[in-house]
Formats: C-alpha cells, structure tokens, sequence
C-alpha cells in the first residue's frame, strides 16, 4: 500500500527538519511530496539537503492557497492513497502503519488523533466538531488521509477557502459515500501557535472558514452539539477569547466575505 505524504510549507525552517526526521523512518512504502509556496527562509535548502540522501522526498514549489498546493502535491502523488499533515509537525513513528491499518479496514477516509503541543493552556483547547450524516467533518488536514481516486472524484480542496477547506472535503467525501474511520493511534503532534498574536490570527480566519462553509453548504447550526461546544474548554479563558476572534472572523466573511462560485 504506497501511500504519497503531501506536505505544503511557507517558511519552516525552524521545524521541517523535525518533520522530515518523522517522517522518514514511517513504514515504507511511502513519497514525501513538499510544495513549498515561496518560502522567503531556508526551508527550500533545508529540504534539499534531505534529497540528497532520500530520494523519495521531491520538492515542488507553489504559491496560492493551501488548498490549491495541496491539490497540486496530489497531482504529482504516484501513491494510491494519499496523506496530509503540516510542515511544522512531527508525527509518530508508526504513523503510517496505522493509517494502512484503516485503510485495510474499508476506510476511505482515515482521521487520526492530533496532540497539540506548546503552550500549555492552548493544548487543551478542542476543536468545535461538526456533525454532517453521522460523521465528524471536522478533523483537521494535518493528520488525514485520502483514498486518492476518491480525493480526485470529489474535485480535491476548495482553493476558495481561506480556512476549513478540509471540513469542506470531508462534507463532500460524506456526500459520495465515503466512510471516515478515525484511528487514534494514528499520531501527529501539532504545534500550537507560538504567540498571541499568531492565536488571535488563527482564531479569527477559522471563524472566518466557518462562515465560508455556510455560505457554500447553508445553514450548518444544527450540526454543532451544543454540549460540546459549552465544555469546560471553551469556556475557559483562552476558549473565550478564542470564541470572541473566531465571531468577529465570522462576521467580517458574513459581511465582507466573496460568495463562493462554481
């Protein structure tokens, strides 16, 4: 089961070797695909390095929208399936042995467990799931993978999204028919932002992903599990302010934000 790992990085050179190191004691088979959208850093020289001796790493470069370099990292995938995480993670040592697990197991769709690590507070903020048919849509691209002809079925990532392109996938592969297995022992650990700033940052364009959704999908409200998103967490003081930018992201797409086309 060859399984093409696609990767899109802008300026990583602090945390790409520490991926690369992960991910190259995975089980094989596997490709390692970078799209590197103009790092302005040594990222590229970084990645190069690792070519030299690894000549299943390939390097790409590709501006434009996350989206859109993953879409383009898919495109040159020789794999039948295809997986995705960050350039600022490090995932664990049988990583791949537990996605080809659920793969066999009939998944089409294989979401594993993230571990947010940094800043103590930030690392036990949840993510706030959406439920469509059934199935959670909102586990996050950093550690997801795809039955490639299935990806390229349902047209790939959304390049108009700015965040939540990969809820955006998950809805359409539901939509097909597809089956999302989560593995937990399936393992990658993200990094949290590393300032306040970079959180605000964050909070407020996933606010602003969210309405994006709604504004392609409709009214997406009674998805949510109130339960859920009134845990202890969310209302601690981080997930308030978290709430707080993700609403004025969400309203400034309702009121800003380019309706979405085709």
């Amino acid at each position: 089961m060859f399984i093409s790992i696609v990767i899109t990085v802008r300026n990583e050179e602090r945390h790409i070797s520490d991926l690369l190191d992960s991910l190259i004691i995975q089980e094989p088979p596997f490709e390692i695909i970078i799209v590197d959208a103009h790092s302005e850093d040594r990222t590229r020289d970084i990645v190069k390095k690792y070519q030299e001796e690894y000549d299943f790493i390939h390097l790409y470069e590709k501006g434009g929208s996350r989206g859109e370099g993953r879409n383009y990292g898919v495109k040159k995938a020789t794999g039948d399936y295809v997986a995705f995480t960050d350039g600022d993670d490090i995932v664990n040592p049988f990583w791949l042995t537990e996605i080809r697990r659920s793969f066999r197991k009939g998944a089409d769709v294989v979401a594993g467990k993230t571990i947010y690590i940094g800043y103590g507070p930030w690392e036990k903020l949840e993510r706030v799931e959406l439920f469509y048919k059934g199935f959670d849509v909102t586990f996050p691209s950093c550690n997801l993978a795809y039955r490639k002809e299935l990806f390229e079925k349902i047209g790939g990532f959304d390049p108009w999204f700015i965040t939540a392109e990969d809820i955006d996938l998950n809805m359409r592969a539901v939509d097909a028919g597809a089956k999302i297995i989560y593995n937990p022992r399936a393992i990658v650990y993200h990094r949290t932002r590393d300032s306040f700033y970079s959180f605000v940052k964050q909070a407020f364009w996933n606010g602003y992903g969210r309405k994006q959704l709604t504004m392609k999908h409709g009214s997406l409200w009674n998805r949510y599990k109130p339960q859920r998103m009134l845990n202890p967490s969310q209302l601690s003081f981080w997930g308030i302010i978290r709430l707080s930018f993700a609403i004025m992201g969400y309203l400034a797409c309702k009121l800003y934000g380019d309706h979405h086309e085709g």
